[in-house]
């Protein structure tokens, strides 16, 4: 796969941010933080390590024992999730930041057990629950599916 670079900002401007995609891919997560992070559910792009670049005012809010996320300091808007182990370069982008969300198609909702009934995404593409992803990442489920 060549390497793309997706370029966005959020809704003020004042921060922008680059980025390669791991995957021309999106996903989608319902769990209970990112719901009320975002008002609604939380669609990211997952960066390519050591490819996330951002300029501008960011703040970052440790909202887990293993994890944080970055908004604008100025607009508020959600810039990233990210792991905090040092050994993971993980950042999962939000969509809404790049124009058509990169162009991507959806192919993996997680925490699907935690999503209101009216949130519904079609297509045939990976689904998980709480557990599920929590496991596939290596975290326990304890305490944190809210």
């Amino acid at each position: 796969m060549s390497a793309r670079t997706l370029t966005g900002h959020c809704l003020c401007g004042a921060v922008t941010v680059t980025m390669e995609p791991a995957k021309p891919e999106l996903n989608a997560c319902h769990c209970g933080m990112c719901r009320r992070w975002t008002g609604g559910v939380f669609i990211e792009i997952d960066a390519r390590p050591g490819t996330l670049k951002a300029e501008g005012p960011v703040r970052s809010f440790r909202s887990s024992d293993w994890a944080e996320r970055a908004s604008c300091a100025t607009c508020g808007s959600p810039l990233w999730y990210r792991l905090t182990d040092p050994k993971a370069d993980f950042h999962a982008v939000s969509a809404g930041l790049f124009d058509d969300a990169g162009g991507f198609p959806l192919t993996k909702e997680i925490y699907v057990d935690r999503k209101p009934g009216g949130f519904a995404f079609a297509g045939d593409h990976l689904r998980q629950t709480e557990a599920e992803f929590l496991a596939s990442i290596g975290v326990s489920a304890e305490g944190e599916g809210q």
